[in-house]
This record gives C-alpha cells, structure tokens and sequence, in this order.
C-alpha cells in the first residue's frame, strides 16, 4: 500500500472514503444477490413446468397424432343477443365457432364451464362447447 498521509484530516477523510467504498459495493453485492436468486427461481420455473391436464379427445380422435394433442385449450367466448322484446339466451361458444353473432365476450374455461351449468345460458349447437369442456347433460 503506498504511504499515508500523517494528519488526521487527510486520514479521516480517506476513511470516509473507503468505508463509502465499502458500504456501496455491499449494497451492489446484495442487489446481485437478489437478482441471481430470482434468475434461479425463474430457471427453476421453465426448468419444471406445472403439469397441464390431458385434453379430452372428442369422439374418434383416437387417430390424431401427438401434434394434434398438443395444442392449446381453445378459448370460449359468451354472445348476448338483444331483441326488441329483451334480451335472449346467452349462448357459450368455442372461441373459434363461424357462427358467433354480434360483439363477443371471452371467458375463461372455467366460467365457460360454470355459465353452461346456469338454465338461461345455453351451449351453441354448432360447436358444442359443452362437449369441448366434457359436459354431459
């Protein structure tokens, strides 16, 4: 180490100096800290995925192949149909169904799920979202 000074002035002012040093590459020290936990928490995330449920396959997809499997959920969506003598059933649609009137709503599986159990909410026809969610009436 090179040579100190030898007046008291010149030394505290360095020792406020390097207990500054100090104290603020502790506070980096424990903001890396904290980053590299939350980059192992977020690794060991994307490392172990939560398991997803087995989709049902409708009725003779015994022959899709692994890829067909693996698509996502679809979505669901609610149609609330106004008429001039008020407003009509609301119909539950597989997100995708051509024959969605109106603005559609989207809404989860889970709600789709519960609005179809409601007596004045029905299930489209068409697409059948009640079987889509493995509803049997």
């Amino acid at each position: 180490m090179s040579e100190l000074p030898p007046d008291p002035a010149r030394l505290h002012a360095i020792l406020a100096h390097l207990d500054k040093q100090l104290a603020d590459n502790e506070t980096v020290g424990i903001y890396l800290r904290l980053q590299r936990d939350a980059v192992r928490a977020a690794l060991a995330r994307a490392d172990d995925p939560p398991p997803r449920r087995p989709r049902r396959l409708p009725k003779g997809g015994a022959g899709l192949g692994p890829m067909a499997q693996m698509q996502p959920r679809p979505q669901f969506v609610v149609q609330q149909k106004r008429t001039p003598r008020g407003p009509e059933p609301a119909i539950i649609h597989v997100g995708d169904c051509t024959m969605i009137e109106g603005t559609p709503h989207r809404i989860t599986e889970h709600d789709a799920r519960v609005s179809l159990m409601d007596p004045n909410i029905e299930a489209c026809a068409f697409c059948r979202p009640d079987t889509e969610l493995g509803i049997m009436e």
